[in-house]
């Protein structure tokens, strides 16, 4: 019999991720579920109190309609087992129904650094993992196979407490060739590009003022363009903006990528984008260093589809 995955899904990052790796996987049968949880979180949802989350009602829409447009299975919830391999976009929190499966854990993007919260989530065991966010990716153990961006982010999450023999580096599917997005229909050029965060939404601190005084001072004569944060409040970003830099053009959707491609120069905070910025060679500013990010820069293979695959293949063979 064919062998049974179910793919769990996130944010437009993580769910093309996996359709990525499923489309290396035809041998298989393929479900795939938008994020979803359980108990009090599933209350919260409800609620309409966790929107800043990939389980979010607005994610989940979104997953959705990109799952439903390619014409996939979803399942959501999971609720269509036994599967023999779970493929998911992130352990800083689990299903209670994917628990006793063999799990592959996919890395997402940039992880966020130590925090007070990720100390006393990791010090204080009866604390959900996810209110440090990803910041504590990895540090679950509850899968059979962890696959990473670089060597550098090997080495990142064994210092923080991830078994080594499970890690392995595989590279990201959407992250894996960065020189792709050089090739784009945005009909701008030469501007400077500031890509905001939802930290105000993950209730953290954010000087958004400062961020935008910081943009207005690097784009000089230059023009001045914003990609607004999917998962952030819209209105009140736009508002913001056009209070300190009324010339300036935000977009709320598009390719992040591709425009970080055409700009001359790249602000933002804590976010994946930064990699594009630095492996362009774009005049890169951000809370880490250029070393750093260099030395965690994802493998530009354009196979980290297809070596994502290969790893669950292993562990489907597994005992």
């Amino acid at each position: 019999m064919r062998k049974r995955i179910l793919f769990i899904c996130g944010s437009m990052n993580q769910t093309t991720q996996m359709h990525q790796i499923s489309k290396h996987l035809l041998d298989c049968e393929h479900s795939f579920s938008p994020f979803y949880c359980h108990g009090f979180d599933e209350m919260l949802r409800r609620l309409g109190l966790i929107e800043f989350t990939i389980a979010g009602n607005r994610t989940v829409a979104r997953c959705r309609a990109y799952l439903q447009h390619h014409g996939l299975v979803i399942d959501y919830r999971g609720t269509l087992q036994p599967y023999d391999l779970v493929v998911t976009c992130t352990d800083v929190y689990l299903q209670r129904n994917i628990r006793n499966h063999k799990i592959v854990l996919v890395q997402e993007g940039i992880i966020e650094p130590e925090s007070f919260m990720f100390n006393l989530v990791k010090h204080l065991g009866f604390l959900p993992r996810w209110m440090a966010d990803t910041a504590m990716t990895g540090l679950s153990d509850a899968y059979r196979a962890f696959c990473v961006a670089s060597e550098g982010y090997r080495d990142f999450f064994i210092q923080r407490g991830a078994r080594p023999e499970k890690i392995v580096v595989t590279g990201m599917p959407n992250f894996d060739n960065f020189r792709q997005y050089c090739t784009n229909d945005f009909p701008c050029n030469h501007y400077v590009l500031a890509c905001t965060s939802n930290r105000r939404e993950l209730f953290r601190f954010e000087d958004r003022e400062t961020f935008i005084a910081k943009a207005v001072q690097l784009a000089g004569e230059r023009q001045l363009i914003f990609k607004l944060h999917p998962n952030e409040n819209i209105k009140r970003a736009t508002r913001e903006i056009k209070r300190q830099a009324p010339d300036a053009l935000v977009f709320t959707t598009g390719s992040a990528e591709e425009m970080i491609a055409n700009c001359d120069a790249l602000l933002t905070r804590f976010s994946s984008t930064t990699f594009v910025g630095v492996a362009l060679s774009k005049e890169t500013y951000a809370d880490l260093d250029t070393k750093t990010l260099t030395r965690l820069m994802p493998l530009q293979n354009n196979s980290a589809a297809w070596h994502i695959a290969q790893v669950c293949r292993r562990v489907l063979e597994e005992q």
